[in-house]
């Protein structure tokens, strides 16, 4: 199979069960945002696993493999028949990344200020990741698209939601397990 078909060479491209549409179709921006964000945890969890932070690395891991289940439902049209074969988040799912936000939080010191991304290298990465995520989360909101009958337009954007918050908790945790401190914000009249 070759890399390259040149059909997408007029500016187009197939959608999964059928279709063409733009390449700046908001349908395709919304995928295409949702791939840059797993690169982004890709570089992220390269850095996690060479910390040997197991938890870290099976957030990643997951959301990875998640986001590829997103951009799966995001790149099929409702009335494609190919519906069936993508598989919706769930409740679960969301329900999960509660569970690994919770158990981050726990681990570090009650957050008191506003932080600036920051830290570490791996908690770094995680931020540029976290304003991905929430760029994503808005495109697929902007979609409004209505939900198809899994609903999964509508738990996309709830997952991705708390994805964003699980970044962020996981950056706040990957400077605890380094013994590095977040970075706090400071307003300019109270420069210490």
């Amino acid at each position: 199979m070759k890399l390259y078909t040149r059909t997408g060479d007029d500016g187009s491209t197939g959608l999964h069960g059928g279709g063409r549409v733009p390449k700046t179709d908001p349908r395709v921006e919304a995928y295409g945002q949702c791939d840059e964000l797993n690169a982004a945890l890709g570089l992220a969890r390269c850095a996690a696993d060479a910390m040997h932070f197991g938890l870290i690395v099976e957030c990643l891991d997951e959301l990875q493999r998640l986001l590829f289940e997103i951009g799966a439902d995001l790149a099929t049209p409702g009335d494609s028949s190919a519906r069936r074969k993508v598989s919706p988040i769930t409740e679960a799912d969301i329900t999960r990344l509660e569970q690994w936000i919770d158990t981050a939080s726990e681990q570090c010191e009650a957050q008191k200020t506003f932080i600036l991304p920051g830290g570490t290298e791996l908690a770094a990465r995680l931020h540029v990741a976290r304003t991905i995520c929430r760029r994503v989360e808005r495109r697929v909101i902007a979609l409004g698209a209505p939900p198809t009958t899994s609903g999964s337009i509508d738990s996309n954007v709830v997952y991705l939601n708390r994805a964003g918050d699980l970044l962020f908790a996981l950056a706040r945790l990957a400077n605890h397990l380094a013994g590095v401190s977040d970075v706090p914000w400071h307003p300019r009249a109270q420069q210490p």
